[in-house]
Formats: structure tokens, C-alpha cells, sequence
């Protein structure tokens, strides 16, 4: 299997210029949001989201501008979207650090996000790319109906398999789609290959997903969230879905009132953690994240070969066997 570095050698040129060019994009007048900005970049994570549209544009044609555009308005657009799920969640840390709502309170955070989010569509509106502006905001609106369902879904407690596929199709895989979209859109105009771009990175998407939520119910190999953290945000995802759709009546009640009303006490949500992996809800999770990935690099195999391609197809392969 090859590491994040192996995979990032068609387009390792282009991402390290990318720093540069997205460090240029987030500066800003006000020296408040310059610090916080900072720590957020210090912060980062793997990138890759700029990867994904890296390699999908190196897979059609040729790295220009508009991929390094279309890059910055994404990770800008997905760097937001994490400072406002850190005040929606009420998060003390991302990747290890404590978050920018804990360091500078709710209201603070949110303005930074909206910063980041406008900076994002600014970019694509001021270098006139109309449509590649027309396709991130269209993941932007994804993104906030998916988070919206999330929460509805959350405070009834009535997710099913089906809602849940809807929720992380909108919210995560939305933006992945959307990276290898707009990447092929930076080098080429046929929208039928766009628009099958998009539709396997939805694809890759809700893999990557399925494997966050796998993360929650195991002791090891977190993403820098405590384990459990979902059944205190009272959030059900896909392991603890099968638990629910194969419990009897009663045992259906007596999960329900753990995430309602006892989600913040160690023992009932270890209870609930124990009961996923004894009930086979890690194994199914697991089929359908690998069932989402293969069809993902099905199709993708379906172009003509290449580097960038090859590389997209092992960074499909890593999204779903990280251990972070």
C-alpha cells in the first residue's frame, strides 16, 4: 500500500508551490485573524483535498492557474467548514490542538470561518472562474444541508441506513466530489468527464467518511478525537445504525436513552462502544466503506492510464486502510 507521500509524487512540485500560494490568500489587514489564521495553518492536516484536485487535473491535462485556484477555494471552503463543526460540536481539539473556539471563544471562531468561506468564493469571483465558483457553492450548499439534516436527525434520534447515506453524501463526500471536479474543470471543459469526476470522488467520499466513523468505536488509531465522541455529540452513524436496525424494542429504548440522556457518562458509552464491536457493526461498516471505495476505482479505471491517475486510485486505497 503506498504512503501519502508516494502518492503525492505526480504533482509534489505543485503542492509544495501550493503553500505559498495559499498562505498569500488568507492574509489579511486585521492582525487578529492573521494570528488565528497562523494557527490554523500550523494546524493543518494532511491537504488532501488539494490532492484530490492536483491529481484530477494532472490526470487530464496539464497543472495551470485556474488548478491552483480552484485548490485554495477548496481547502479554504473545507477549513471553514471545520472551525464552524468545532462550535457546532463544541470541540476542544482538532489534530491534537486545542481549537480555535476554545482559544478564542464561539464568536470569534464563527467570524474566522466566515472569513475563510468568503476568502474561498472571493478568489474563483476575482479571477472571473464562474464555473468553477458555480461548482464549489454548490458544495458549500451541500455541506450546510447536510450538517442541518445531521442535527434534525440527531435531536429526533430517528438516522436510518438510508439518512445516513443522504448526511454524509452532503456534508463529507460533497466536498471530495467537488475536489476532483473542479480540478478536471481547471484543465478541461467536457462536462461529462467533470460530472464523472465529481460523481466518483462522492463515491471516495462517503468511503472516507465510513472509515471516520469506524475510528470512533476503536480504542486505537483515532483522528484526534476522543473515541466515543459521536454518541455524546448524539450523533449515529453507520456501526451503531446496523446495531439498531437488528436490536429488539427494548433494547432499540435502552440505546436511545444512552445517546439522549446519558451520552456524557463514561461507562454508558463505553457500553454502547463494546456492544458495536461484539454485534457486528464494525464489520459491516467496514463492507460498505470498501463496497463505496471499489466502485470509486472501478470507474475511475474506466480513463486512459497514467501517473496521476495510478496515484488517485492509491490514495482512494489509503483513505479507507489509514490509521488516522
Amino acid at each position: 500500500m503506498s504512503t501519502l507521500d508516494q502518492i503525492r509524487i505526480p504533482v509534489e512540485k505543485e503542492i509544495n508551490q501550493f503553500e505559498d500560494f495559499f498562505r498569500e490568500s488568507t492574509r489579511s489587514d486585521v492582525s487578529l485573524l492573521n494570528v488565528i489564521i497562523n494557527y490554523i495553518i500550523r494546524s493543518k492536516g494532511k491537504q488532501m483535498r488539494p490532492l484530490f484536485v492536483f491529481l484530477s487535473a494532472k490526470m487530464h491535462g496539464e497543472i495551470n492557474r485556474s488548478t491552483y485556484l480552484a485548490a485554495t477555494s477548496i481547502e479554504l471552503l473545507h477549513s471553514a467548514t471545520l472551525v464552524h463543526d468545532d462550535v457546532i460540536d463544541e470541540s476542544f481539539e482538532r489534530r491534537g490542538k486545542l481549537s480555535v473556539n476554545v482559544l478564542w471563544r464561539n464568536k470569534i471562531a464563527i467570524l474566522v470561518g466566515d472569513f475563510l468561506l468568503s476568502n474561498g468564493l472571493l478568489i474563483a469571483t476575482r479571477e472571473k472562474e464562474y464555473e468553477t465558483l458555480e461548482i464549489i457553492s454548490t458544495a458549500v450548499k451541500e455541506t450546510i444541508e447536510g450538517e442541518m439534516l445531521q442535527n434534525e436527525k440527531s435531536n429526533k434520534l430517528n438516522i436510518n441506513e438510508e439518512s445516513y447515506f443522504e448526511i454524509i453524501s452532503k456534508k463529507t463526500a460533497s466536498l471530495i466530489g467537488t475536489s476532483l471536479a473542479v480540478g478536471t474543470h481547471s484543465v478541461i471543459k467536457d462536462e461529462n468527464v467533470i460530472k464523472e469526476m465529481r460523481e466518483i470522488g462522492v463515491l471516495a467520499g462517503i468511503a472516507f467518511q465510513i472509515r471516520d466513523d469506524i475510528f470512533d468505536y476503536q480504542s486505537k488509531g483515532n483522528i484526534g478525537k476522543p473515541i466515543g465522541n459521536d454518541i455524546k455529540e448524539k450523533k449515529i452513524t453507520l456501526p451503531l445504525i446496523y446495531v439498531l436496525e437488528r436490536s429488539s424494542w427494548l433494547e432499540k429504548r435502552r440505546i436511545f436513552n444512552i445517546v439522549k440522556n446519558n451520552n456524557r457518562k463514561k461507562k454508558q458509552v463505553q457500553e454502547l462502544i463494546d456492544l458495536v464491536n461484539s454485534s457486528g457493526g464494525i464489520e459491516y461498516a467496514t463492507q460498505k466503506m470498501n463496497f463505496y471505495c471499489n466502485e470509486a476505482i472501478r470507474r475511475i479505471q474506466q480513463f486512459p492510464e497514467n501517473e496521476a491517475r495510478n496515484s488517485l486510485i492509491e490514495l482512494f486505497k489509503y483513505i479507507i486502510t489509514r490509521k488516522k
